[in-house]
């Protein structure tokens, strides 16, 4: 718990924005650089399970890898080690424009996938710290707004890099390597503006009560189970991949994943408004929503695709904001890293079995009834374990563990 807070209003707007603007430049780099690379896999000869199963594996390390994270950064307060540390290796997504392997490819994917596990858990928190007196809801909702622009004009960027290079997938991931720098830089700036405030209010943290809640653990099952019923976005983007490559419009596949991001911005801005007022139970929509994107994607051709990328937008917009949030309401902040790492890990649980799990029904041909009953089946027992703590569900409005 925080108590008599040194960050007023102002400042907590302050240090959302330049966070931010730190995550925007971010995701200009990797949200395009993923954008393309279940193309570029492709291009390359890998299937359509193996580009599951790569981008499950490295969901799994991005949120799994948080436990440990953490963890630590509870323990040490380092906060900002872990965000330089898990920021620079965004270097990674530039570093496929050298190279030809798949095998080289993966392990640059997987190690974005590691930076993203040391920084998010730090990242959070500091978020986390700054929210009381804003609501953690809209201080989610604003971050991810303004993260999405970046992860909007990344692949906006590289479609047309692809197009005018004749789809040259080496000048299209090197120049990623000039978002790359600025981030960097922006990275500096937010350290000089607010660490060492953040940093003081970090010391103020009071322990409380070692031991994580029932409700957080339910909380966590709910998490998995409607992340093993949402087919992965690589999946989507591969069928994208599939429909425009023998027409040569492989520049259009950084498109459809504008789409998402485009989608994502403004649904983080107004699910973390309503959270605020509903709390948990709020999480229902996205769950129903995650049945649709399977169905989608394998019945409706390129049309499907797109409709698929629009809703597996909307779950994204909510999944970045109001799954964090609720966090906030569940947890206090003492314990804030360590369950960010415990969430996270149950979202990368999830995605890597559902990247294997709809990987290989895209690869042996099952029909759009099928992925859409797979998806029916979690995202309803999702929906029931969110129900089952009668407590987390009817005070799910309750809030301020700060």
């Amino acid at each position: 718990m925080v108590e008599g807070s040194i960050i007023s209003k102002r400042n907590a707007y302050v240090a959302i924005l330049t966070m931010g603007i730190v995550s925007m430049l971010g995701d200009i780099v990797y949200e395009s650089g993923r954008g393309i690379a279940p193309d570029y896999l492709r291009f390359l000869g890998a299937s359509a399970f193996l580009v599951g199963a790569v981008s499950g594996a490295g969901e799994f390390i991005g949120y799994s890898l948080r436990l440990v994270s953490g963890n630590l950064s509870d323990r040490s307060r380092a906060y900002w080690l872990f965000i330089f540390v898990g920021y620079g290796l965004i270097l990674a997504i530039p570093l496929i424009g050298f190279t030809f392997s798949i095998e080289v490819v993966m392990a640059l994917l997987l190690l974005e996938r590691l930076g993203k596990a040391i920084r998010s858990p730090s990242r959070d928190t500091v978020i986390s710290i700054v929210s009381k007196s804003v609501g953690s809801g809209k201080a989610f909702g604003l971050h991810e707004a303004i993260d999405q622009i970046g992860a909007v004009i990344g692949p906006l960027i590289l479609g047309g890099v692809m197009f005018y290079t004749a789809n040259s997938y080496p000048i299209t991931f090197k120049i990623l390597l000039i978002p790359f720098a600025l981030m960097l830089v922006a990275i500096a700036y937010t350290y000089r503006k607010i660490g060492k405030t953040v940093e003081v209010e970090a010391k103020n943290i009071k322990e409380e009560g070692t031991s994580l809640t029932r409700g957080f653990w339910i909380y966590c099952i709910a998490i998995f189970l409607n992340t093993l019923g949402l087919i992965p976005v690589a999946l989507i983007l591969y069928t994208g991949s599939s429909i425009l490559q023998p027409l040569g419009q492989q520049w259009i596949v950084p498109l459809l994943y504008v789409v998402v991001q485009a989608v994502d911005a403004p649904m983080a801005l107004v699910s973390g408004h309503l959270f605020d007022k509903l709390g948990v139970k709020l999480l229902v929509l996205p769950f129903i929503l995650a049945i649709f994107p399977a169905f989608f994607v394998s019945y409706g051709g390129l049309l499907g695709v797109i409709v698929a990328c629009i809703i597996f937008g909307l779950v994204l917009g909510m999944q970045e904001s109001i799954y964090r949030a609720a966090v906030c309401d569940l947890v206090p902040l003492c314990r804030r890293g360590t369950a960010y790492g415990i969430f996270n890990t149950a979202l990368g649980l999830g995605t890597l079995a559902s990247g294997v799990i709809f990987g290989f029904l895209i690869d042996y041909g099952y029909s759009a009834a099928v992925l859409m009953g797979l998806a029916i089946v979690f995202q309803m027992g999702a929906i029931i374990a969110l129900r089952s703590d009668k407590q987390l569900f009817s005070n799910s409005a309750k809030k301020g563990i700060n």
